[in-house]
């Protein structure tokens, strides 16, 4: 066989078994007809040209067959993920995927995610590199690949004049159908991220956000907050926010709890979110790059005298705690609560120690695993297993969307268990701090609807069970919270961009700051 009749056969081979989603957007936009017919015989053909290009051009750059083993390795994958859960492989899924942790890797090698990777990656790659390639000289073999190229060029040109009017509007109106071109887009995306992260070499030294921090001397209180970082969860799945389950009976029986309704996440994924939500600049002009180097909120209360310990059960703080105390609790020898999975509830063991230890103010973070997908099941122990029949299974196909919603309920019902366990930490220590407890998730999820499962679509085609986050507020007994200003903020449309002047009005933190995004509320009572 020829090099180009190679390329032509596995292109043909990832235009037919990665396009399923793909083509599925296609056919619900441009239904069969008469009409259409034209268009959407042409638009196969016009995807195939473009693999076609894609593979002559990383073909420059690496040897063909490690070029087509790439492209069907990648293929199959993001295949199996857009096909089974709506996912888009953008860059942002690439860098999620380097930053997750083997345990929720392990969670989305599923048997059926196995079985098609083997049938339409590996045994495809096996082939490629076992059939003989006919030896031709340099010249004659460019010669193919360049008519090849001119060919599919020709192709995209005659289909693009021939239909102009509806690739028109296929182009402008429908841009998201090219986040599933399968492997063009994830390709592109790996590049794009490739490229981002060689320019965003971080500088030796931080850029400092404020030069005059003070903590005011108006009250002399000592300040004890619990922020806890929750994952994966949806404001509309609470009950305190007026979902029909009880997810959350023990919150429900404590005084002095709010719970805001209209709070946005800055984005669809752990790797977006946590980061920009502690960074000053807000979602609409956050860059990981330049905020990566740039001092968050935690340090500006660390030069303001303020104890800062970050307790994670999941993935890294993803750089937010880089210069505060840090401590992994997803192992035994560090979370007393594992079974087999290191519970929430064990990020609390020995943190009355720390608190009885330090000599002012206290702000801890605690990072949830909270209800992370698609192995709902694995995050809760079997107690909590409230709302059945449920999803026992990371291979959510295998599960009907009643089986996954009462799984997800009970991850909820689970992380509504661990907020009643810190706020009663909190009320131990009362007599002696201001305490308060503030819950923020860092994104919600999508549980089937459309089609849709899971999370990390880019933000503007999110739906809203992706960016619509639960936030809630505990407030002590001693606290000198404002409860009023909680009371009047609490339905306003707000974003985790509230976080910054949040901790910063909670601690009383005076700073030379020209402006910050609004907070939660407002001030605290003299």
């Amino acid at each position: 066989m020829t090099s180009t009749r190679l390329i032509l056969a596995v292109s043909l081979l990832l235009l037919i078994s990665g396009n399923f989603t793909f083509f599925s957007h296609v056919l619900e936009t441009y239904p069969w007809s008469t009409a259409n017919a034209g268009f959407l015989l042409s638009v196969p053909v016009v995807l195939a040209c473009e693999i076609i290009l894609l593979t002559l051009l990383m073909s420059l750059l690496i040897p063909i067959r490690l070029t087509l083993s790439i492209l069907l390795l990648v293929a199959a994958t993001t295949a199996y993920f857009s096909d089974t859960f709506g996912t888009i492989i953008d860059a942002v899924m690439i860098q999620n995927l380097l930053q997750t942790n083997p345990s929720e890797f392990a969670d989305l090698i599923t048997p059926g995610f196995l079985l098609r990777f083997s049938l339409l990656g590996l045994a495809p790659v096996a082939l490629v590199w076992y059939l003989p390639l006919r030896a031709e000289k340099f010249l004659p073999r460019l010669r193919k690949k360049l008519f090849l190229a001119l060919g599919a060029v020709v192709f995209l040109l005659l289909c693009g004049m021939v239909f102009s009017n509806q690739y028109a509007s296929f182009i402008r109106e429908h841009k998201a159908f090219r986040f599933y071109a399968n492997p063009i887009f994830p390709i592109y995306s790996a590049g794009r991220y490739v490229v981002k992260a060689g320019a965003g070499s971080h500088p030796s030294e931080l850029v400092q956000l404020a030069h005059n921090v003070t903590i005011s001397n108006v009250d002399g209180g000592r300040e004890l907050t619990i922020m806890v970082l929750g994952e994966t969860a949806r404001r509309d799945r609470f009950s305190l926010n007026g979902y029909t389950r009880n997810t959350n009976p023990e919150l429900a029986r404590e005084t002095n709890i709010f719970s805001y309704t209209h709070i946005t996440s800055c984005g669809t994924s752990t790797a977006v979110s946590i980061p920009c939500m502690f960074a000053l600049s807000g979602r609409k002009d956050y860059d990981s790059n330049a905020d990566g180097s740039t001092e968050n909120i935690l340090d500006i209360l660390q030069y303001a005298g303020v104890s800062i310990l970050w307790r994670d059960n999941n993935s890294s703080s993803k750089g937010v705690a880089d210069r505060v105390r840090f401590e992994d609790f997803q192992a035994p020898d560090t979370n007393p609560e594992c079974d087999p999975e290191c519970r929430d509830v064990g990020m609390l063991h020995g943190l009355q120690e720390y608190i009885d230890a330090q000599s002012g103010d206290i702000l801890i973070v605690l990072h949830q695993m909270g209800s992370h997908g698609p192995a709902y099941y694995k995050r809760y122990p079997a107690r909590f297993e409230q709302f059945t029949p449920a999803c026992q299974s990371a291979e959510l196909a295998e599960c009907s969307d009643e089986e996954i919603s009462n799984a997800y309920d009970n991850t909820i019902l689970y992380t509504d268990y661990f907020l009643s366990r810190v706020v009663a930490l909190l009320k131990a220590n009362t007599p002696r701090y201001e305490t308060a407890m503030l819950y923020v998730s860092d994104h919600g999820e999508s549980l089937g609807e459309n089609g849709i499962y899971l999370h990390g679509l880019p933000y503007w085609l999110a739906p809203d069970e992706q960016i619509n986050v639960p936030v809630i507020v505990w407030v002590g007994e001693t606290s000198d919270i404002d409860i009023h200003s909680v009371l009047s903020h609490e339905d306003l449309d707000n974003s985790q961009d509230a976080v910054f002047q949040t901790l910063l009005t909670i601690y009383e933190v005076e700073t030379d700051l020209v402006s910050t995004p609004p907070g939660l509320f407002e001030a605290h009572e003299e």
